[in-house]
């Protein structure tokens, strides 16, 4: 089976998140967002907040507020 290859902004699973180094899941955050990146030991879960109190997620499209969340 073909893998299909992974683009910036695309969600990943979190079977693929524990396959990929550091260096390959910072190319997978939008630049805007790329320094922001903790590494992978620091982000677990699959998420990291960004410096405005919003959350970028692996899994999910879309980097979103935590106070939105909470609605």
């Amino acid at each position: 089976m073909e893998t299909r290859r992974l683009r910036v902004g695309q969600p990943i699973t979190p079977e693929q998140f524990e396959e990929l180094s550091d260096e390959q899941l910072a190319r997978l955050v939008p630049r805007a967002y790329r320094e922001f990146f903790p590494g992978k030991d620091f982000c677990a879960d699959g998420c990291f907040y960004l410096h405005d109190g919003t959350a970028w997620s692996f899994s999910s499209r879309l980097a979103f507020s935590m106070n939105e969340a909470a609605r």
